[in-house]
């Protein structure tokens, strides 16, 4: 087709990007491929995966590790939103996105390309994150999907690599569809697609079986700066290490598994199994610090905010205008948000049960029954009366 000569690809080692190569250059006449494997922490090794890129016919294999960037960047910001997605998913997947388009228009201008690829399918999410935010950082690169296009089936699709010599690594007995960061797991597909049935335990792999968790419950302290989680325990910690040691936790107990028929945003529910131990886990932790260290309306209007927040993230909208606005009013209600909640773990659950804060506006001497009560009973008669006025006037009125 011609679309373009010098052609980054988004490059996982799957059955779909792996075959994007030879159909870009053989049924798109595409000259050269370049490929970009992201390290997202997903423990991989990625040798291999650079090895078969250039097996299939990439002139460049790349590799970029941007672990860091990820947690810190993306990870972050949506822990400091309490960002979840229909109130459940944490977007451990989502995230990835918008950084992968991010270094994708970065290695096209660095190797003079002159268009960016990727492996999405047209029924999914991934095809609208990738192309919105690619859009966004260089309006002017081409955006190709030969997955969108080619009308293969899977199947037609494995004997399409098979014959340009690229072996499936799809095996007949795991039959899922697995996304992998160090954020979280995503899994799809094979039995799954039924709703009714239950999700066999091999596919789980951040989270332990509620038979193989400790008897005893942990617990663990995690610090937090200006909303930012930054300790467990009083050890202070990297953004990478935290996420890596408090998943361990987490998931450990048996925590952090989401099983979920969610809303796709091209208009089709799809049902998804989700790990995010230390996603989840931080958001939970978060949220009850705000309740201590932010005041009442601020604490309620932001939850309007998150829901939003959310969406965009999910939707594809990370680099938008709207995105950019509510980090400002977040990052201005995270100012007093610091200090520390104690989280107890057993058997698959995750209980608040204590936090302190140094700008804690939770006043002992106004909220005790005891004898140290300090706050005035006989205001609340007056107050009561004002509070109340319109309902008295609108009962008199219409009785």
């Amino acid at each position: 087709m011609g679309r373009a000569k010098k052609v980054v690809l988004a490059y996982s080692g799957g059955v779909d990007t792996s075959v994007c190569i030879p159909y870009l250059k053989q049924e798109w006449g595409v000259e050269e491929v370049i490929t970009l494997a992201a390290d997202l922490g997903q423990g991989d090794e990625l040798a291999p995966i650079k090895q078969k890129a250039l097996d299939s016919g990439a002139s460049v294999s790349l590799v970029r590790d941007v672990t860091k960037e990820f947690v810190t960047d993306y990870a972050f910001p949506a822990i400091k939103a309490n960002a979840l997605y229909e109130n459940r998913y944490p977007l451990t997947t989502a995230l990835a996105r918008p950084l992968i388009a991010k270094i994708l228009v970065e290695a096209a201008e660095e190797y003079g390309a002159d268009a960016v690829a990727h492996g999405c399918t047209g029924k999914g999410n991934d095809q609208v994150r990738f192309d919105v935010s690619i859009a966004a950082l260089n309006p002017d690169i081409k955006v190709l999907a030969p997955a969108r296009e080619w009308g293969m089936s899977r199947e037609e699709t494995i004997a399409y690599g098979e014959k340009c010599g690229i072996p499936s690594p799809v095996k007949k007995s795991s039959p899922f569809s697995i996304d992998r960061n160090l954020l979280g797991r995503s899994i799809e597909a094979g039995p799954l697609e039924d709703a009714w049935n239950e999700p066999p335990e091999e596919i789980y792999d951040f989270t332990k079986a509620i038979s193989d968790t400790p008897n005893e419950p942990t617990y663990t302290e995690i610090g937090f700066e200006k909303g930012l989680p930054v300790s467990l325990d009083g050890q202070a910690l990297e953004p990478v290490e935290l996420i890596t040691q408090l998943n361990a936790i987490a998931g450990g107990n048996g925590y952090g598994r989401i099983d979920m028929v969610e809303n796709r945003l091209v208009g089709i529910k799809s049902r998804e199994i989700y790990e995010a131990p230390a996603m989840l886990v931080l958001i939970h932790a978060h949220r009850d610090l705000e309740s201590l260290a932010l005041p009442s309306d601020l604490a309620q209007y932001k939850r309007s905010v998150e829901e939003t927040y959310g969406k965009i993230i999910y939707n594809g909208l990370w680099y938008s205008p709207l995105k950019t606005a509510l980090d400002a009013f977040i990052d201005k209600s995270q100012e007093r948000v610091t200090g520390v909640v104690r989280v107890k773990f057993h058997k698959g659950n995750a209980t608040i049960v204590g936090r302190k804060s140094v700008n804690s506006l939770y006043d002992e001497e106004l909220a005790t029954y005891t004898s140290a009560d300090q706050f005035d009973h006989k205001a609340a008669e007056g107050f009561i009366y004002v509070w109340g006025l319109p309902i008295r006037v609108w009962a008199q009125k219409t009785r």
